[in-house]
């Protein structure tokens, strides 16, 4: 399951939004029927998971982290404590609750950018940007390259 692409899109008055559709048709072809939504550990963007991607994260933690240390523990609890379970009606929307709205700085339009197994959700307006210039990104790509 791969998203891929950019999409600007508008939440409506109740802070619906439709998924674009071809990030539907990814998710209907994979046979998911819901998304994890929480916000982004980094950044001001919220981060839908379909529940498969969800399930590698969790394993991918669990892996690491130590059940009986207290630190590890508050790890785990902030990263799936604050989480919406969202389900696509009818038309493909969603609802993205107020709370991230606000925390993500959201309005009206945002950007949909896939992320490979997730999805990510932006305020259009939003000052941090998702995206590096050029040139900063050819540097990145570059030192990828040689190892540097």
């Amino acid at each position: 399951m791969r998203f891929l692409g950019n999409i600007e899109a508008k939440t409506d008055a109740k802070g619906r939004a439709f998924l674009p559709a071809t990030f539907r048709k990814v998710l209907q072809a994979s046979g998911e029927e819901c998304l994890i939504m929480r916000k982004d550990v980094f950044q001001p963007c919220l981060v839908l998971y379909p529940q498969s991607a969800w399930d590698t994260q969790l394993d991918f933690l669990r892996q690491r982290l130590n059940r009986w240390n207290a630190k590890d523990q508050q790890i785990f609890r902030q990263f799936v404590s604050d989480v919406e379970i969202l389900t696509l009606d009818g038309n493909g929307r969603f609802l993205i609750p107020k709370r991230y709205l606000k925390l993500a700085g959201i309005e009206q339009e945002i950007k949909f950018i896939g992320m490979d197994d997730t999805i990510e959700i932006w305020s259009r307006h939003t000052d941090d940007k998702p995206f590096m210039d050029s040139e900063e990104f050819g540097k990145a790509l570059e030192a990828m390259g040689t190892g540097e």
